[in-house]
C-alpha cells in the first residue's frame, strides 16, 4: 500500500525544531510589560507568548498598522513575523492573498474517521508525544437509526477495532480521548477548547464552528494537522478579509442559522474561497455565542478559510457557564493588550451588510446550501420546482444548532402544540451535540419534551448529518422525498445514500415546525394547525434562554475524556489482518522529467465535492485502510460525455466503474489525471480524496477551479491541481486523451515560479492540442510534490 509517509530521524532540521521549541531557545523578540498570565490550565491559550508576537508583529509592520481581528490573530501566530509578511508583499504592502502565512498552531482536534489517517501517519514520525495539545472525537461512526443508548451500543461493538487504536494512541502519545457518545467534535471544542485568540486546526470542515468564540479554527487534512503535531510550521496563502456588518437585532422567528443562510445565498458554495470572513457591527452584540457558532460553523459552506466574532460579553458569559471561569479571565486581560476586534481603521477587501431587524428565515437546499429562499416564498417555490410536499422527516440538532439556546427554543414550540393535542406529522430526529448538553437538557426537561412529543432522540454523534442515517419508514433507494434538517450540507445522497432525498436546510425552529405539520409548505409564521379539538393552532414565535439558570451540567463519568501523559510502553492496537486498519508506504517522489504517457482517466462534469471523490455513509469504517476505501473513488461522479454516474471506458471501450479503472490503470502503472468544472472538492475537509486518486495513480486533477481544503490537500499528497486558464479548454480534452505536460518540471524545480501547459493528444483522432493552464503551487508545496508528498518531504530535512 502508497500513502504519505513521515519519517523523523534523529538529527534533521525537523527534530531540531522540535527540540528547540520544546526547551525554549528559539529566540523571542523583546516584549513590554505585561500582565502575569496563568498558564496552569493547558487549555488556557499561550497568551504571554501571543502577546509577545502580537508586539513584534506590530514592529514589523509599524506600530500605527491597523489590523483586522483575523489578521491579529493569524499574525500573532506566526513561527517568523518577517519572513512571512515580508517575502514578496512589497514591504508588508500587499500581504493579502500574495503572502505565504507560516504559522504554528496552538492545538489540533481530529474526528475519529479523519483521525485515523492522520495518526497513521503521525506514527512513522517515531515521536514520544504530539508537539502541541491535541485530541481525539469519537463522532463520526455511530449511525442513527433507533435512539441513544442502542445505536451506540451498536456503533461501539461495529466499530471497536477501530475505537481501540484510537485509544490506544491517544495513550501512547498524550492526545485527549473523547470516547463514542461524548459529543460532536464541533460541539466538544466549543465547550472546552475554543477561546478567544486561540489558533487551532481540525480534520474536518466545520471546525470554524469554534469561530464563535473569537477563536481562528481552520479545517485541514491529516496531513495539515501531522505538521502542526510534530511541530513545523503550518503554511496558509495569506486570506482576504470579508467583513460582514450586522446592524439591528433578530426577531419572531428570525434565527441566528438565517444569518448564514442569507448570506450564502448570496456568495454561493464559491464566494467564500480565499477569505475570513469577520462579522462586526453592534448587531453583533445582541447575539450568543452558540448563535454566533453557528454563523461561523457555516462559513464552509461558501469556501470560506474561517469565520470568526469579535470577542464579547456573551462569550464571558459562555465561558463561564461551561466552567472556565480561568479562561474567561485569562482572555479579557489578553483582550485589553491586544484588543479582539478590528482597528478602528481597518480595511475590509469586501464588506456586506446584513440588517437583523429586516432578516426573515430563509431555507436553503434541495442538494447545495447555497440556494436560499427566504420562508414567505419558499412554499410558491415548493410547487413551482416539483419538489415533495410531503415531508419524510424532520432533524434537529447536530453541531450547527444543539445549543441550549436551540433547543429552548424548540422545547417551547413543541410543549405548546402538545397542549393543543398535536404530535409531529412526521418522524422527529433530536441530536444533542454533547452529552454536556444533553445532561443540562436531560435536568432541565427540554429531553423529556421532545421524547413525550414522539421524538427520538439520537445518540450524541454526527449521525444523519454526514451519512449515518438507518431509515425506517420505507422509503426506497431513488424514491423522491423531502426532509428538512437544521444540519450544515446538503449534497445529494449525503443523509442517507438515496440521491433523490431533498435535504432542506433551515433554523432548528422551523424544522420542527414543518414535522408538526407534515408538508414543505407550511409556514408557522402565517399559517395554523388543525387540532384534534377542531380549533385551529398557530405556533407563536419561538423564544428561548442562551445559557442555562444555572451552568451546563458536567459530562456523565464514561463519556469524560481520557487525559493522560504520553506513554511510550503502550502498544497502538493495530491487527495485520484487520479490513478496517493498515500501515502505510510512501508514495514515489515525482519522476525527474516532465510528466507523460498520462491519460484523462474520466472527464465528470457539474458539482464534484469531496462526498463525490470520498464517499461518506458506510464507507467510514474502511477511513484507515487506503486499499479497501479507494474502491469508492469518484463512485458518483457523473461522466461528461454520457450522462452516466461511476461509468468510465478502457482505451479498448469497455466500460467499468470510475474506481475500477482506476484500479486497473494502476496495476498497469497507467498515471492519469482528472478533468473537473467549478470548485473540484468541495465540502468536507476529507483527505481521502486526495488520497485515493494519488494511491489508484492519479498525478495531475485538471479543473476549472478548486475548493481550498482540497486543493492543498491535493498538493500535499502529490497531486498537481491545475486549472484551465480559458475555461473553453474544458470541451478540448476528454476521456482516454494522452497528456503530457509543459514546464511542470521547471515550475517544480523553480519553487513554483513559472507557467504550465498540457500537450493533449486526442485518442480517438490523434490530433494534438495545447492547454494553457494556471496554478497556485507554493515553494513549500512544489517540495511537497517533488518529494512525493509532504509528510516525504519532512522525512528528507536535514
Amino acid at each position: 500500500m502508497r500513502a504519505a509517509n513521515l519519517m523523523c530521524p534523529r538529527g534533521t532540521h525537523l527534530q531540531s525544531l522540535i527540540a528547540r521549541s520544546r526547551h525554549g531557545r528559539i529566540p523571542q523578540s523583546r516584549s513590554f510589560a505585561t500582565p502575569t498570565f496563568n498558564n496552569s490550565n493547558p487549555r488556557i491559550p499561550p497568551y504571554l507568548k501571543l502577546v509577545k508576537n502580537y508586539e513584534r508583529v506590530k514592529e514589523v509592520l509599524g506600530k500605527g498598522t491597523a489590523l483586522t481581528l483575523a489578521e491579529k490573530i493569524l499574525y500573532s501566530h506566526l513561527d517568523n513575523a518577517e519572513e512571512s509578511l515580508l517575502t514578496n508583499t512589497n514591504g508588508g504592502r500587499n500581504i493579502r492573498g500574495t503572502a505565504n502565512l507560516k504559522l504554528k498552531p496552538d492545538r489540533v482536534a481530529m474526528q475519529d474517521a479523519s483521525a485515523q489517517m492522520a495518526l497513521l501517519q503521525f506514527m512513522t514520525c517515531n515521536l514520544p508525544s504530539t508537539a502541541i495539545p491535541a485530541s481525539i472525537h469519537c463522532d463520526h461512526l455511530i449511525v442513527g437509526e433507533r435512539g441513544a443508548q442502542s445505536d451506540l451500543e451498536s456503533g461501539i461493538k461495529m466499530n471497536q477495532e477501530v475505537f481501540d487504536f484510537l485509544e490506544s494512541a491517544a495513550k501512547k502519545y498524550g492526545i485527549e480521548f473523547w470516547p463514542p457518545g461524548a459529543g460532536i467534535i464541533h460541539q466538544s471544542v466549543l465547550e472546552n477548547y475554543a477561546a478567544p485568540g486561540l489558533m487551532m486546526l481540525g480534520t474536518d470542515s466545520h471546525t470554524p464552528n469554534a469561530g464563535g468564540l473569537s477563536t481562528i479554527a481552520i479545517g485541514v487534512g491529516g496531513a495539515d494537522a501531522v505538521e502542526a503535531l510534530v511541530g513545523a510550521p503550518w503554511e496558509l496563502k495569506a486570506p482576504r478579509i470579508l467583513g460582514v456588518e450586522l446592524k439591528g437585532k433578530l426577531s419572531g422567528w428570525a434565527s441566528p442559522k438565517d444569518v448564514i443562510l442569507n448570506l450564502a445565498g448570496q456568495l454561493t458554495v464559491r464566494g467564500g474561497t480565499g477569505f475570513i470572513i469577520e462579522y462586526f457591527g453592534p448587531g453583533v452584540d445582541t447575539l450568543s455565542c452558540t448563535g454566533m457558532a453557528t454563523v461561523t460553523n457555516m462559513g464552509a459552506e461558501v469556501g470560506a478559510t474561517t469565520s470568526i466574532f469579535p470577542f464579547k460579553p456573551a462569550h464571558v458569559r459562555y465561558l463561564e457557564a461551561t466552567h472556565r471561569h480561568d479562561v474567561a479571565a485569562e482572555a479579557k486581560k489578553f483582550s485589553d493588550i491586544v484588543q479582539l476586534k478590528a482597528d478602528a481603521d481597518a480595511k475590509y477587501d469586501e464588506v456586506i451588510t446584513i440588517d437583523l431587524s429586516q432578516l426573515e428565515p430563509h431555507v436553503n437546499g434541495p442538494f447545495t446550501p447555497d440556494l436560499s429562499t427566504p420562508l414567505s416564498q419558499f412554499k410558491q417555490t415548493v410547487k413551482e420546482e416539483n419538489w415533495p410536499e410531503k415531508l419524510s422527516a424532520g432533524l434537529i440538532g447536530s453541531c450547527t444548532n444543539s445549543s441550549y439556546e436551540d433547543m429552548t427554543r424548540v422545547e417551547g414550540m413543541v410543549r405548546d402544540a402538545m397542549e393543543a393535542g398535536l404530535k409531529p406529522a412526521s418522524d422527529f430526529y433530536i441530536t444533542p451535540g454533547s452529552d454536556q448538553i444533553r445532561e443540562t437538557l436531560r435536568r432541565d426537561g427540554p429531553l423529556d419534551t421532545f421524547k413525550e412529543a414522539g421524538g427520538t432522540v439520537l445518540s450524541n454523534a454526527c449521525g444523519p448529518c454526514i451519512g449515518q442515517w438507518k431509515r425506517h419508514d420505507r422509503v426506497e433507494k431513488g424514491t423522491p422525498n423531502a426532509i428538512f434538517t437544521s444540519y450544515n450540507r446538503n449534497f445529494r445522497g449525503r443523509n442517507d445514500g438515496n440521491p433523490d432525498t431533498m435535504n432542506f436546510l433551515a433554523s432548528p425552529e422551523i424544522v420542527t415546525a414543518m414535522a408538526f405539520a407534515g408538508t414543505t409548505t407550511f409556514n408557522p409564521m402565517t399559517d395554523s394547525l388543525p387540532t384534534p379539538s377542531g380549533k385551529e393552532f398557530r405556533f407563536n414565535p419561538p423564544s428561548g434562554l442562551e445559557i442555562p439558570s444555572k451552568p451546563f451540567e458536567v459530562a456523565r463519568e464514561e463519556f469524560r475524556p481520557l487525559t493522560q501523559a504520553p506513554d511510550p510502553s503502550v502498544a497502538v492496537a493495530i491487527s495485520p489482518t484487520s479490513e478496517r486498519l493498515a500501515l502505510l508506504e510512501p508514495f514515489d517522489p515525482f519522476p525527474a522529467s516532465e510528466l507523460s504517457g498520462l491519460r484523462v482517466l474520466v472527464k465528470v462534469t457539474g458539482k464534484c465535492t469531496t462526498d463525490t471523490i470520498s464517499a461518506a455513509g458506510p464507507w467510514l469504517k474502511y477511513k484507515g485502510h487506503l486499499p479497501n476505501i479507494s474502491e469508492n473513488t469518484l463512485n458518483t461522479a457523473i461522466n461528461a460525455e454520457t450522462g452516466e454516474v461511476n461509468a468510465a471506458y478502457d482505451l479498448d471501450g469497455s466500460k467499468h466503474t470510475i474506481p475500477e479503472l482506476g484500479k486497473r490503470w494502476r496495476e498497469a502503472q497507467q498515471p492519469w489525471l482528472v478533468v473537473a468544472e467549478h470548485n473540484y472538492g468541495e465540502g468536507s475537509a476529507r483527505e481521502h480524496a486526495a488520497l485515493q486518486p494519488r494511491y489508484l495513480g492519479a498525478r495531475i486533477v485538471l479543473a476549472k477551479s478548486f475548493a481550498r481544503i482540497h486543493e492543498t490537500n491535493l498538493k500535499k499528497q502529490g497531486v498537481v491541481p491545475l486549472t484551465f486558464a480559458d475555461e473553453a479548454d474544458y470541451d478540448k480534452i476528454g476521456a482516454g486523451d494522452e497528456v503530457s505536460t509543459v514546464g511542470l518540471y521547471e515550475m517544480l524545480l523553480n519553487g513554483g515560479k513559472g507557467d504550465v501547459a498540457l500537450k493533449v493528444k486526442k485518442h480517438k483522432t490523434g490530433e494534438e492540442v495545447l492547454i494553457k493552464t494556471k496554478h497556485a503551487v507554493s515553494k513549500d508545496q512544489a517540495g511537497f510534490i517533488l518529494a512525493g508528498s509532504a509528510l516525504n518531504l519532512l522525512s528528507k530535512r536535514q
